[in-house]
């Protein structure tokens, strides 16, 4: 059977002055150290490439963000960027809003919060890993038709999702505290299968000296 690498690719910072969590929002493009974070993490992909890596093939969130993050990586792999609903930012009742964690204080959104495990205020985490493995199969499998043994593909999606699709690829507990996530800006999280069986995960930060004073929104 076919071995094959997924990397997860988290977009660059946004371009956020209002601290705005937003989610499927449109029209919120890359900040200035957004763009250079994509870069960085294009050099990363364009090294491993040099290197032997058999990257054959590129799949982006339909978001600006993610799509301003796949170009400069399309440009050094020399791939189209294929577009994918499954791996969207989630949904999230507080879309829209800044200063999420001091609106909790509010009795008016309490509602929304009876039931962190889910969450009750946004797509289920359960949902969200499903729908982005699938697209991970998927990618698996145009990137084997493509690359043979050993291919690779990227995709670019957002923190909440891939966050907790490694949670369940790696048996964990989906529900979780969102300042604890290992999911930085450009991370790279990375799924290895033989054939169809998922035998490792991987994870690396290209734009890890980036990072310091970099405007980071948990479920951004």
């Amino acid at each position: 059977m076919s071995r094959a690498s997924i990397h997860l690719v988290r977009h660059g910072e946004v371009f956020n002055p209002d601290g705005v969590l937003y989610g499927r929002l449109p029209e919120f493009h890359l900040s200035d150290l957004g763009q250079e974070m994509a870069r960085r993490v294009a050099g990363y992909f364009e090294a491993q490439k040099n290197d032997g890596a058999n990257l054959v093939h590129l799949v982006a969130s339909p978001l600006t963000r993610a799509q301003e993050t796949a170009a400069p990586i399309a440009a050094a792999l020399g791939l189209e960027i294929t577009t994918d609903d499954r791996i969207l930012e989630a949904t999230n009742r507080f879309e829209g809003l800044s200063g999420v964690t001091s609106r909790l204080r509010n009795p008016k959104y309490w509602p929304l919060m009876y039931n962190p495990f889910k969450p009750s205020w946004g797509e289920p985490y359960a949902a969200q890993a499903e729908r982005v493995m699938a697209a991970v199969n998927d990618a698996r499998l145009r990137a084997t038709e493509r690359g043979g043994d050993r291919a690779e593909a990227v995709l670019v999606s957002h923190q909440l999702p891939i966050w907790v699709t490694r949670l369940a690829a790696e048996g964990r507990k989906l529900w979780h505290d969102p300042r604890n996530r290992e999911c930085t800006l450009t991370s790279v999280t990375t799924l290895d299968f033989d054939g169809d069986t998922l035998i490792g995960v991987r994870y690396t930060e290209p734009s890890a000296d980036l990072l310091p004073g970099a405007a980071n929104i948990p479920g951004a």
